[in-house]
Parts: structure tokens; sequence; C-alpha cells
């Protein structure tokens, strides 16, 4: 499977097509580069960082939501479009998903705004196959934020705590009702997954060994 990691067993069906989900501060571009990296697929990352919108939204809310949410549509429709054939089964490690879009538009937008997106989204006719595996990361706000403000990017350092509180349970709802894709859901709060090698491994063990549709991966105390 990898050479990093040699003594793992290797199931004859490892997922090729992977998304690492979950609210900002989670550590899913962290967790899907290294994924990429150890196995050597192909990443596809979101690139928050071109959104021209994006700094003033965090300082200002809802003044600039509506060409935030649409810029980023718009965007992630066209990352996913320019994948063109090899979509259709993927060798790919992916830090979104664009189901994503549409959590972020429910909790930024007004009804009005919404109403309006969402013509956009139906004209835009997206639809890409479904992972072979989602991983999503959770951890609660205080942990997030305190990510957030250690990684250190200028936009987001305006980030309120009840707009990642609104986040986190927009991604719960949402995560609760999926079912589309195996789903492996992860704890990170206590948990290095960009550092640790050994925090690492066991969730490559967690993902070998997954059976059926959803699990849960709650590294306890002793874990660590």
């Amino acid at each position: 499977m990898t050479k990093q990691y040699p003594h793992l067993p290797e199931k004859p069906d490892f997922p090729k097509y992977i998304v690492v989900e979950g609210p900002i501060g989670a550590g899913k571009t962290t967790l899907a580069t290294r994924l990429a990296e150890t196995f050597q697929y192909p990443i596809l990352k979101e690139r928050a960082s071109e959104n021209p919108f994006l700094e003033q939204f965090y300082r200002t809310g809802r003044q600039q939501a509506l060409p935030t949410q649409l810029f980023f549509l718009l965007q992630r429709a066209k990352q996913v479009a320019d994948l063109g054939h090899a979509m259709f089964r993927p060798t790919l490690v992916s830090d979104f998903m664009i189901e994503k879009d549409r959590l972020f538009a429910e909790v930024n937008l007004t009804e009005a705004e919404y109403s309006l997106y969402d013509q956009i989204y139906q004209q835009l006719d997206i639809n890409p196959p479904a992972p072979d595996l989602i991983i999503y990361l959770q951890a609660p706000v205080n942990i997030l934020l305190e990510r957030i403000k250690r990684r250190g990017i200028a936009s987001e350092q305006k980030m309120a705590a009840d707009y990642l509180e609104a986040l986190s349970h927009a991604y719960t709802r949402f995560f609760h009702f999926y079912d589309s894709a195996p789903l492996l859901i992860v704890n990170s709060a206590a948990i290095d997954l960009a550092s640790n090698d050994e925090h690492f491994e066991s969730l490559l063990k967690q993902i070998n060994s997954m059976e059926g549709t959803r699990q849960y991966f709650n590294p306890q105390p002793s874990f660590l």
C-alpha cells in the first residue's frame, strides 16, 4: 500500500477516491495532503485564497456573503468539471466535496439570496461521482479557533466563534443524513494527524479495516 507503512495489510479495494471534509480548522487540507503524499495520489485542494471577497466576509459577515458564496460555487464547480473523464473512476484525494458549498450557503445566505444561489447551482448541473470514502473531521469550536489562530492565515483571524459553531452544526446535520458514500467520522480533537506518525498510522489501519458504510474513529486519551 505504501513504502512508508509497509506492515499495514492492504485491502484489494482500498479507497481510490478519498475526500476529507470538516469545518474550518479541522485539519482537512493537512490530512488530505499527507494521504496524497503517502499513497502518491493526485490531490485536489480548495483555493480559498483566490476568493477576493473572503477576507471582507469574515470581517463584515452577511454584507459580502452572496458574492463570497457565488465565487466559491463557480470555482468549485470548475475544479470538478476540469477533472473531466477522470472523475468516472478517479484516483484522487480532495479536501472538499462540492456538496459542502450548499451547506455553507445555507448558513451564510438570506432566504432571498439562497433562492438566487440555488437557481445558479441548478443551472450548473454539477453531478460528480460519489467518493469511495469520506473522512469527516470533527473538533470542538474552541479547538478549531485555536488551530485557526496557530496557522495564522490573515483573512481567518476575524472569524467569530458563533460562525464556527453554526458551521459545525451544519456539518453534523449534513453527515447525519448522508448515505451516498462510505463515511468515517473522526474525532480530531486529541489526535495529531499532521505530524504524529503513530496517530496517522492508526487512522490508516481504521480505513483499511473499515466495513460497512459508517464508522467512528474516536481516539481515547490513553491512545495518546
